[in-house]
């Protein structure tokens, strides 16, 4: 089977742990699954998307992302990823290519505000989700035909999922891979983490 296209976008003014937590998640589920069964192909090829470079990341850290919006791949698992989403909100480019990679891939899921930027770009509109717990109110004024959820970590509507904030991510990254890889490989993943995975949606 050949490995699944994990793309994450980045963008100026993004949570660093919002995008560093699920690439950390997939990235060692890999390296973790190939030690499990030498030589067997990876589960995930894990790359980072930005309108520009480098990116400049909440609090100051830059990133280099591995593509331009202009020429990535096509993602079978598409990640947006939280923070200060101004720039991409006023984006029409990022907008468009969210809309448009989200309806190719298999699975969509945000992290904290990118709930935000998958209203913006119609890829929810009645769907129920949730962000994080300051941003709820907002969240709902905005987009007021959502089921916006709160008090719990991940909400998965099959083919869209969306996380509250930060460490939800990791949360709810690590639930994609049980849902795509197995228990078996998410359990091993977070192990090799060293990080205490919330297994259900409930906070």
């Amino acid at each position: 089977m050949s490995a699944l296209r994990v793309l994450i976008l980045a963008f100026d003014g993004v949570e660093a742990l919002d995008f560093a937590g699920p690439f950390e998640v997939f990235t060692t589920a890999s390296r973790v699954s190939q030690r499990l069964k030498p030589g067997t192909a990876a589960p995930f090829e894990v790359a980072s998307v930005a309108l520009g470079q480098p990116v400049q990341a909440r609090a100051g850290l830059q990133l280099l992302a591995n593509h331009t919006l202009t020429n990535s791949p096509k993602a079978d698992v598409l990640i947006v990823p939280g923070g200060v989403v101004d720039a991409p909100l006023a984006s029409p480019d990022t907008l468009r290519w969210i809309a448009h990679n989200a309806a190719g891939a298999q699975v969509v899921a945000s992290v904290c505000t990118g709930a935000f930027l998958l209203a913006a770009s119609g890829v929810v509109t009645d769907d129920a989700v949730t962000t994080h717990w300051e941003d709820i109110a907002d969240l709902r004024a905005q987009f007021p035909a959502l089921d916006v959820r709160e008090g719990v970590r991940w909400v998965d509507n099959g083919r869209v999922v969306s996380s509250a904030g930060i460490s939800a991510g990791i949360d709810m990254s690590l639930h994609l891979v049980e849902r795509l890889a197995g228990r078996e490989l998410a359990e091993r993943t977070a192990r090799q983490m060293d990080y205490t995975w919330t297994h259900g949606p409930s906070a």
